[in-house]
């Protein structure tokens, strides 16, 4: 099937849409400092989620969460590739890529 031959896509509330809609790739901070990473098409739609308890079971219990980076891809499996590639970076990996980055106080090595 042909791009052309698909059917339309819809958005969350099932309106068409003329073409795909944007994902995202998010980054969260907890309450307790932690990052959260996920996907969605609708960052507004997720933080709200995720702030009442609806979202991913990790951040449940460490509400609220605050976006701190988003980044849009083409697709959806890009999203999911590009998720994959963040919550492998370290820590000081993904605070240098929110814009946070703390200097290190610990001085054990």
């Amino acid at each position: 099937m042909s791009r052309m031959d698909a059917p339309p896509v819809t958005d969350p509330i099932g309106n068409e849409s003329p073409q795909e809609l944007p994902w995202y790739v998010y980054i969260m901070e907890c309450r307790d400092g932690s990052f959260y990473t996920g996907i969605t098409n609708d960052l507004e739609r997720r933080c709200q989620q995720h702030n009442e308890g609806l979202g991913a079971r990790y951040t449940r219990a460490r509400r609220p969460v605050v976006l701190r980076y988003h980044e849009q891809v083409a697709s959806r499996s890009s999203a999911l590739i590009r998720e994959c590639a963040v919550r492998l970076l370290t820590r000081r990996e993904k605070e240098t890529l929110v814009g946070m980055a703390k200097p290190r106080t610990d001085t054990s090595g």
